[in-house]
Parts: structure tokens; sequence; C-alpha cells
């Protein structure tokens, strides 16, 4: 007769081997993070604070994926846009208004936003 516990027994054992050599496969990364300010040549005083988060590997390749965000100009909370940074600062006026205006819109166009928000420090716009 066959004993049946052994060989349940080494199924798991062989599926917990596979797994462990599944994750040993799995590339290890280092999360990393860059803060960067984004600011206007003709107004070098409006500022937003960018934000990038990934995972990178031991080459420097990115494994996963980039988070990037902004930072509210008054808490400092994060936000998805560049807008929201805005919401609640109450120095605006209609001068300001389109100096802030013209900011937000040449960060939303503004090419390679990604790659500079993972490794720059400032990007004058």
């Amino acid at each position: 007769m066959k004993n049946i516990g052994a060989g349940v027994s080494e199924v798991l054992t062989r599926g917990k081997k596979q797994t462990e050599e599944a994750e040993e496969k799995e590339e290890e990364y280092h999360m990393m993070k860059n803060e960067m300010i984004f600011y206007l040549r003709e107004y070098p005083n409006c500022q937003i604070t960018g934000v990038a988060e990934w995972g990178e590997n031991s080459q420097g390749d990115i494994v996963k994926e980039v988070d990037t965000y902004f930072l509210h100009l008054l808490t400092g909370q994060r936000c998805e846009t560049p807008w929201a940074c805005l919401i609640g600062v109450v120095e605006f006026n209609e001068c300001y208004e389109e100096i802030w205006e013209t900011l937000c819109m040449r960060i939303l166009n503004h090419e390679n936003i990604e790659e500079d928000m993972c490794y720059e420090k400032t990007v004058c716009l």
C-alpha cells in the first residue's frame, strides 16, 4: 500500500521550491523618488513642485511604473494635476492668474515630463 501522506508532502515541497525559484528570478529593484521644481523663465518665483516615484534595478533601468504627481503650494499634499496645486491659494489676482495658468499649461504640454520628473532637479519652462 502506498503512503499517500508522503506523496502529498512531496508535491507540496516541489510547489514551494518552484515558488522560491520564481521569486529569485523576479528582478529586484529599489524604490526611487525625485522632487523637482517647474518654474517660468520670465517669473522664476512662480514654481510648482513635481514628484516622481519608481522602481529601478541595479542597472538603472525603470522596472516599476513611474508615479508622478505635484505638491500643493500651501499644504504640500499630493495633487494629480498642476491646476490642483493652486486650489485655495488666495494670493492670486488677475495679474498673477495668467502667470500661474501659463506655468500649468507649459507643465502639461512639456515633452518628456515623466523622464524629467525622474532625473532633473529643476525645469525652466
